[in-house]
């Protein structure tokens, strides 16, 4: 990418980059650049979805989210899979994609992919050092209510169990 890098961190990295809108208006714009991420809305055969409800600094806040994490080696759905042992100890046999989100696409280059899990059975877990969190069982139905309510704030969170709930899954091959 064409541009002067600011910052260059262990996560995200911030360039100044010239930019051309189709109008021909140009200016310089901040890019906050990312991984991406990888999401999952875990449904039990009972119609119940797995949630974390886990404390986030930035936010100063327990939150209620999916599984989720930041893109790491493999592609998105070898990252959802490893996210959802890690934090949920489970696995799934059965994988669908809820399609992408982009969570601030005015500034930030993040991509986050969604996925439908099924026919889960538990497996070891293994939370990072940063993770503070517990793991509920919710319906699904109930868990949607929560993001009417403003209970659930996470934007991933939010998308994903709209898109599960109105099925949204495009089956994986």
């Amino acid at each position: 990418m064409d541009g002067r890098s600011i910052y260059r961190g262990r996560v995200v990295t911030l360039d100044l980059v010239p930019v051309t809108l189709p109008n021909g208006h140009r200016f310089e714009l901040e890019v906050v650049g990312h991984p991406g991420g990888a999401a999952v809305v875990a449904l039990n055969d009972r119609d119940e979805v797995c949630l974390v409800h886990q404390y986030r600094h930035v936010a100063d806040a327990w939150l209620w989210e999916l599984p989720a994490g930041k893109l790491d080696a493999g592609t998105p759905l070898d990252n959802a899979r490893r996210e959802l042992a890690e934090e949920a100890g489970l696995r799934a046999g059965h994988w669908s994609s809820l399609g992408r989100y982009l969570s601030s696409p005015g500034v930030f280059r993040e991509v986050v992919h969604l996925f439908l899990a099924r026919d889960l059975e538990p497996c070891a877990s293994g939370l990072e050092a940063d993770e503070v969190l517990s793991v509920h069982w919710l319906p699904l139905a109930e868990a949607c209510r929560m993001a009417i309510r403003g209970d659930i704030v996470d934007g991933k969170t939010v998308v994903a169990l709209w898109r599960a709930q109105a099925g949204g899954a495009t089956e994986l091959t």
